[in-house]
């Protein structure tokens, strides 16, 4: 079995990838995120969350009719304290002197709470003030619809309960994880075109033939290094982050789907590579396709008429998601399966394709 030729074309592409400037700085920044993970969650989760990352104390002025109902919902919101003022015009004073960092205004508008708010365009600290002012205000309307809800002449509907879950936990699980678990299967489908389409333009697989090996075989042992590359960085990524405290659930299965996903993306690119025999023709088919077929997946998942009439598609990072956080559903469990059998499918084709493709052609 070692003596395979096709295990020898996989070495021989193996070995080559050390010499490739770009994977190799593809491979050292995923490693670089995968190894300080820790530490690069809690940056990355405050620019997209700014409120998450604890900066201090944010002082309010409130002023106007309404006033008490923005002091109850500070006092409820960490972060956050007010400072009470008897007219508008003290409070944008206030904020003018740089005694507070914000003003909101409340005042009465029919039957709603108009509520002004004067906070910096130009501050550093604009992004976090901005932030506190945006949830205090969301706790406001929260409690005036519950506590207006028996006035309305027809029922609200039922506002979801607050989830007091960690910003991090959400980024990690949602973006960190499948960040790195779906780069390495698109980088080895990239790869696999260009190991293809360059032996067919420099003139080498002709060399490769003599040894001798069919196109078939050739193909085989390009398919086999870039598909068992992607697992073993997925697996290194997944020992790193929980070197890092990230736990991740069910490594097996989730192992299986960047196999899966692997073995579509370098069938996709070995096959283009065959069908056109040009390297910038069949990098451009691939990045099309792959770009396509994911945007797909993403209409899929979030269309309600696919759910409703075929099947309740799932995004592969959400199931990615649910596996790493071991809270996979039976959906889940059906796309892992799917994803399998459509690689195991689209791999034989592939192998025919190639069979009857005749090298002398290439």
């Amino acid at each position: 079995m070692l003596s395979d030729p096709r295990l020898t074309v996989a070495k021989r592409d193996l070995s080559s990838l050390s010499r490739e400037k770009t994977i190799v700085l593809a491979l050292l920044i995923q490693l670089f995120v995968a190894a300080f993970s820790s530490f690069l969650v809690v940056g990355l989760t405050s620019l997209y969350s700014p409120g998450s990352v604890s900066a201090g104390e944010i002082v309010v002025g409130v002023a106007g009719e309404h006033d008490d109902a923005l002091v109850r919902a500070a006092n409820d919101q960490q972060g956050v304290r007010t400072i009470v003022y008897p007219s508008p015009e003290a409070a944008r004073d206030a904020y003018h002197d740089g005694n507070v960092h914000a003003t909101l205004l409340a005042g009465d508008s029919g039957d709603r709470i108009d509520v002004t708010v004067i906070a910096p365009t130009e501050s550093i600290e604009t992004t976090l003030i901005v932030d506190q002012v945006r949830t205090l205000l969301e706790s406001v309307e929260r409690t005036e619809r519950i506590a207006r809800s028996n006035s309305l002449d027809r029922s609200t509907v039922p506002l979801p309960e607050d989830v007091d879950a960690s910003p991090y936990f959400g980024f990690t699980y949602t973006v960190l994880v499948p960040l790195l678990l779906f780069l390495p299967p698109f980088i080895s489908g990239s790869v696999a075109v260009d190991a293809l389409t360059e032996e067919i333009e420099r003139g080498t697989l002709e060399l490769l033939r003599v040894a001798p090996l069919s196109l078939v075989d050739i193909v085989d042992g390009k398919a086999l290094a870039m598909i068992l590359i992607a697992p073993v960085q997925a697996a290194m990524w997944i020992g790193l982050l929980g070197f890092n405290g990230i736990a991740v659930a069910n490594v097996p299965q989730i192992l299986l789907v960047v196999t899966a996903l692997t073995t579509l993306v370098v069938t996709l690119g070995l096959s283009l590579g065959v069908l056109t025999a040009k390297r910038r023709q069949a990098q451009l088919l691939y990045s099309v396709l792959v770009i396509f077929g994911f945007g797909a997946l993403t209409a899929a998942s979030g269309n309600s008429f696919v759910a409703e009439h075929l099947f309740a598609l799932e995004h592969p990072a959400t199931t990615v998601a649910k596996l790493a956080v071991d809270s996979a559903t039976t959906v889940t469990t059906v796309h892992v399966a799917a994803y399998t059998v459509a690689a195991a499918v689209l791999f034989v084709g592939a192998r025919r394709l190639v069979a009857r493709t005749d090298p002398e052609g290439l």
